[in-house]
């Protein structure tokens, strides 16, 4: 089994992130946060009794200290500073208005005692635990029906201290669904930023019913072969933007979700109106992007701009399955560097994977407009596998602009019940996407409405690539 991150791999890692030559941050995407928000009224940690060094068990500490700052959620907020050191402790829940700040050299250390970390019910859009049926830990930083949070700092760090939730997993001795490192729930105006994130029991940040979320400038590690520790997971979720951030997991480096099955289709509620900008990472086994494979409320309106992927499994992918329902519509990739990737974009229409036998078979996802554009790979060994459903076919699945090379000679693309168009694709688009996208079907491809402003965007593209 492969250590989790130390604080030596987290300066490494930075390091080289920092001195790349593709990084050059630029104007934001976001919508404008207040990151200097000041709060009337400050604690430090250890002015509840904390210590800093690593054994001591604080969670009691965090509790009170959030305890005592909720009598100034109505008068402008508060924040709670947590100064260097390594604070252990176990799950603890948020308020509103708060700023949770960690200074440099500041780690927040998860317990490595299951009994830290409580049972609370399954997400109602799930209807159980992700990994097994009944409840699910809660995570170490949480919140519920909050507004205006802000989890930040000088570039300090949250450590799941996974390892343990890893081996109980792979010896399928769980008795819970393993927790999340942060999850905020039913909550608006989240702001995550300037932080490094390690060694997930599970996925890492995990927006679940919210709007208005911004995780921005943060890094997100866990080993390749960790299990399941995706980056972050915007479920169920709208208005979110995730900008400047590098992510190098054992899964998913972002996955989008709306709930499971007859769950998701019960409970309703789409993931909208997504941005991703400036993404940097590497996974070895899952996608860079995905969307699902729980997608059952629908995702719709993704913008994804400026990625980079090395070394990774996948680029690109959507998963779903008869008995999901839902949609994925509206999708827009473009500006994309690959190296070394297996395959460069996937979309998988019989992933399987179901909660429970009460799913309807015959509640069919609808996958349509899909767009990617201004995409040069190198070392890729499979341009795509675009797989969608007999009798339920995936359409208006748009390339442009793509240029891959050293794909394998043999069977680039592999496509099946899919429909689309194309155009300056390399190697040359499977037989169902070979229809001109310019200038007939340009309508049918999202956001590539106009023809002009589309062949603009692609001479820009390949400058910026060179």
């Amino acid at each position: 089994m492969r250590r989790a991150f130390t604080l030596v791999d987290v300066f490494l890692v930075l390091a080289l992130f920092c001195c790349s030559s593709w990084k050059v941050w630029s104007s934001t995407l976001c919508k404008e946060t207040n990151l200097d928000k000041v709060r009337p009224h400050s604690v430090s940690i250890t002015e509840f009794g904390a210590v800093g060094d690593g054994i001591t068990v604080n969670t009691k500490a965090f509790q009170n200290a959030i305890f005592y700052l909720n009598s100034f959620s109505d008068k402008g907020g508060a924040k709670l500073f947590v100064p260097a050191g390594r604070w252990l402790t176990g799950s603890f829940d948020l308020i509103s208005h708060l700023t949770l700040w960690l200074d440099k050299d500041a780690v927040i250390l998860g317990s490595t005692n299951f009994e830290d970390w409580p049972i609370v019910d399954p997400l109602p859009s799930y209807g159980r635990g992700r990994e097994l049926p009944g409840g699910r830990h809660r995570s170490l930083i949480y919140g519920c029906n909050l507004t205006d949070v802000i989890i930040t700092g000088n570039e300090g760090i949250i450590d799941g201290q996974g390892s343990i939730w890893w081996s109980k997993f792979r010896n399928k001795t769980l008795d819970y669904t393993r927790p999340h490192l942060v999850e905020l729930m039913n909550s608006t105006g989240i702001l995550i930023s300037n932080l490094t994130f390690l060694n997930s029991p599970f996925w890492t940040i995990h927006p679940v019913y919210c709007s208005q979320v911004t995780v921005q400038n943060v890094t997100i590690l866990a080993p390749l072969d960790s299990p399941n520790t995706d980056g972050i997971d915007p479920d169920s979720s709208d208005d979110v933007c995730i900008e400047d951030c590098y992510i190098s997991t054992g899964d998913d480096l972002i996955a989008i979700k709306s709930g499971w099955d007859e769950y998701g289709i019960a409970f309703g509620r789409p993931s909208t109106n997504i941005i991703i900008h400036r993404l940097v990472g590497k996974t070895h086994t899952s996608a860079g992007i995905a969307i699902g494979s729980e997608m059952s409320g629908g995702v719709s309106n993704v913008r994804a701009e400026d990625i980079r992927f090395d070394d990774s499994y996948t680029a690109i992918r959507i998963k779903t399955t008869p008995g999901r329902g839902g949609y994925v519509k509206n999708i827009y990739v473009s500006n994309m560097t690959l190296v070394n990737v297996d395959i460069a974009i996937r979309f998988t229409g019989l992933y399987g994977d179901h909660p429970d036998d009460g799913y309807d078979p015959n509640a069919l996802p609808v996958i349509e407009k899909i767009t990617i554009k201004d995409v040069k790979g190198e070392n890729i060994k499979k341009a795509g596998l675009i797989e969608g459903i007999e009798g339920d076919n995936f359409v208006d699945i748009c390339l442009s602009n793509i240029i891959l090379n050293n794909v394998s000679s043999n069977y680039p693309w592999n496509c099946s019940n899919v429909r689309g168009y194309s155009d300056s694709v390399l190697p040359e688009a499977c037989e169902p996407l070979k229809e001109r996208i310019f200038p007939d079907h340009c309508s049918d491809c999202y956001y590539l409405s106009n023809p002009r402003e589309s062949s603009s965007n692609r001479k820009r593209a390949g400058q910026n690539f060179t």
